[in-house]
């Protein structure tokens, strides 16, 4: 037997594709007569479709879309989801258009069909772009209609669950893609009985010995595990039913995905987890579910810390539960779920708990959906102003579960990821609210804007008029929206600054051949902007001040009869010049040039003006190009600060560095960074990155600290080659 095949008959949940006859049977308990005629019309018109196609597995394809159909009518939903689950494939992978779907199926099918398509159509530069692209597409369409979702989590599935076909390094793909994007939007959804399908399906096929191993040792450490979940099970209906609580108790064992992963995340070994062995309790209503909290620490001890209230703080799907862990016999840890049967349901289904059919109508209610609404809403946010390889990972970064629960000064709960900082809370509120903010107190007490907040503090964001994002935010911040709101300013931000720097750039090249830009019409400019293969004029500006064309070749092409013989020299006029650091300017940090430093500029694509001091050992490393060198000059900083460095060594003496670090504080300056480089009993040599407003700046600092008794030295950092 190969590989494939055995792998297929390991696969857990593993099964043969369900017929149409299974289905139909199975939409008799939900559906009217004329809406199965509809799911029954779909499957004939599938069918012919993709009629001589097979899976690789060698059944006909039409088996696919049909177990597809068949996954989602376990969770009762309506009848335009289920023909678009049968017809999810046939834009394309047969020549059927959308508009004969419209025309057979009406325009919300062929809407659901076209979001779960993908765009094999449009060429890209490669896979990953292709692939981001199609997840872009498919939950920008979800965010329309949520089925689009429903029906790719169905088709993953039962592709999971077929897997064993597939060649394995396309498996492994496959299998890292539904670990990574497809369980945790089914998590996410509220979705757990899809999402412990997918994880444990998603690992088999991706580290298939570490799942048997697992599996083994697993087996190997239950011995009498029935027994051992019976006498608890026992014991906790004996003691509800005393206490007069109505319930049902099941037991059961963890799933080897979350065993593993929870293995890998501490670091410890199956022996050493805490929660191997679960209880659900199952009750009638929220009331009932604190009762019997009461009656299962009344049996078994709690273990300290681990007692987690999802009812009163529900998770950001609208999960609720009381999670509890227990000592139990033999000092075994237990954890117990106490919930509702409403609760319960939800945390099976998710959003389609709550999914009701009414006249050919689709209607969602209750908490799970308005997260899920929340979410949703936050994607187009997020997609704005970037490339598809961004929107999948900011995505990414928005589906990991790891939250924190924060209070705004008036009470409101938001939910953000483990790490996230009060900027992040800032933008959660209101983009608005994130791109005006100042300042920030947790607790009411005024914390600096990247402490990453801790579960249970309030929040309030201090905004001002006027302010605008900070370029350094985006090392700290967590949020996908966060990220996103900050780099679309940024990205507006760079491109109006590399327009007015090009356009600076191309002026002082036009005037080193004796014609002002002024005097160039504008409509040689556009011509020659579109013969670059570009927009217009500001699109030209804009790509010369990124370094991404050179000026002094732009003005002689906008000079066509004028003599010349090469590239013309930048060595003329001295370009005037203090930009902001971050964006098209930008000072380098191998030699921390500042105002009245002698400076050269190197033109580096796509990142604009490279601002070195003429003694910086790096420069020799760009010698080879004297075409994309610019000569630069100082103009007035407006009280702008501008990184600097400096080289101390100090005698080893308690206090000694806090004086220093005071006196720097008193020459009106910030320290940004302070590092140990080297130290022995005597001293110690220290490098300190300071913000200074320019040469005589920096010289009164050091001339400050030198008069200081225990420091022996102190210089401005050696401009000097990276290695």
């Amino acid at each position: 037997m190969d590989y494939a095949s055995s792998i297929l008959g390991f696969l857990p949940g593993g099964r043969r594709s369900t017929g149409i006859s299974q289905l139909l049977e199975k939409l008799e308990t939900y559906l009217p007569p004329a809406q199965i005629e509809r799911v029954r019309e779909a499957y004939e018109f599938g069918a012919q479709r993709h009629k001589g196609q097979k899976r690789l597995s060698g059944e006909p394809y039409i088996t696919h879309p049909v177990a597809v159909a068949d996954i989602l009518a376990d969770l009762h939903l309506d009848a335009d989801t289920l023909i678009a689950a049968i017809l999810h494939d046939v834009i394309e992978d047969t020549p059927t258009a959308k508009a004969e779907i419209v025309s057979m199926f009406g325009e919300v099918v062929a809407d659901l069909v076209d979001g779960v398509s993908k765009l094999d159509q449009i060429q890209f530069k490669n896979r990953a772009e292709a692939q981001a692209e199609s997840f872009r597409k498919m939950l920008l369409a979800m965010v329309r209609d949520i089925r689009v979702i429903m029906v790719k989590l169905a088709d993953r599935m039962h592709n999971m669950r077929t897997l064993g076909a597939m060649p394995p390094l396309k498996r492994r793909r496959i299998a890292s893609e539904t670990l990574e994007i497809y369980a945790p939007i089914a998590e996410r959804l509220g979705l757990y009985a899809v999402k412990l399908e997918l994880e444990d399906l998603g690992f088999v096929a991706l580290y298939p010995y570490r799942y048997k191993v697992l599996e083994r040792e697993l087996k190997k450490a239950r011995g009498n595990q029935k027994e051992f979940l019976k006498t608890i099970s026992v014991a906790f209906k004996a003691a509800l039913a005393k206490a007069g609580v109505t319930g049902s108790v099941e037991g059961r064992e963890k799933h080897l995905y979350s065993i593993y992963s929870k293995m890998r995340a501490k670091g410890i070994s199956l022996h050493e987890m805490v929660d191997v062995y679960g209880f659900r309790v199952i009750v009638d209503g929220i009331d009932t579910c604190y009762r019997a909290l009461g009656v299962v620490h009344g049996i078994y001890k709690p273990m300290p810390g681990r007692f987690k209230d999802y009812i009163a703080i529900p998770r950001t799907n609208g999960y609720q539960s009381l999670h509890t862990t227990l000592f139990g016999p033999n000092g075994i840890p237990i954890e117990v779920q106490i919930r509702s049967e409403a609760m319960h349901r939800v945390a099976e289904s998710g959003i389609a708990a709550h999914w009701k059919y009414k006249t050919g109508e689709t209607s969602l209610g209750g908490i799970e959906q308005d997260r899920a609404r929340e979410w949703l809403s936050s994607l187009v946010q997020i997609q704005e102003g970037g490339s598809s390889e961004e929107f999948l990972e900011s995505v990414k970064v928005d589906l990991f579960p790891d939250k924190v629960y924060l209070f705004t000064p008036k009470g409101n709960i938001l939910r953000l990821p483990t790490g996230a900082t009060p900027v992040d809370f800032a933008y959660a509120i209101h983009t608005d609210v994130g791109n005006r903010c100042v300042a920030a107190k947790v607790d009411r007490r005024l914390v600096p804007l990247r402490t990453q907040l801790l579960n249970g503090q309030t929040v309030e964001i201090i905004t001002a008029k006027g302010a605008t994002p900070n370029p350094s935010w985006s090392s700290f911040l967590v949020t996908a929206k966060a990220r996103a709101a900050v780099r679309q300013y940024l990205k507006n931000l760079k491109h109006g600054e590399a327009v007015e720097l090009g356009r600076r750039m191309l002026g002082l090249a036009l005037d080193e051949l004796g014609q002002p830009l002024k005097k160039v019409p504008a409509a040689g400019l556009t011509a020659l902007a579109l013969e670059f293969g570009l927009r217009d004029a500001e699109e030209l500006f804009e790509k010369i001040g990124l370094g991404e064309r050179l000026a002094p070749l732009v003005a002689r092409r906008l000079q066509p009869a004028a003599g010349g013989n090469g590239h013309g020299s930048h060595a003329g006029v001295p370009l005037m010049i203090a930009g902001t650091e971050g964006l098209v300017v930008t000072y380098a940090r191998c030699c921390f040039p500042i105002p009245n430093d002698p400076i050269m500029a190197y033109l580096s694509a796509g990142r604009g003006v490279m601002i070195h001091r003429q003694n910086c050992g790096n420069l020799a490393e760009y010698r080879k190009q004297p075409e994309k060198w610019l000569s630069v000059a100082w103009e007035e900083t407006g009280g702008r600060t501008f990184s600097s460095e400096i080289q101390l060594e100090i005698s080893n003496r308690v206090g000694v560095l806090a004086a220093v670090a005071a006196n720097v504080a008193g020459s009106g300056t910030n320290i940004d960074k302070l590092q140990l480089q080297e130290r022995d009993t005597d001293s110690s040599a220290i490098t300190m990155e300071l913000q200074v407003h320019g040469r005589t700046h920096l010289a009164q600092i050091i001339k400050t600290i030198r008069r200081m008794p225990d420091v022996q030295r102190v210089v401005r950092t050696i401009a000097s080659r990276n290695s």
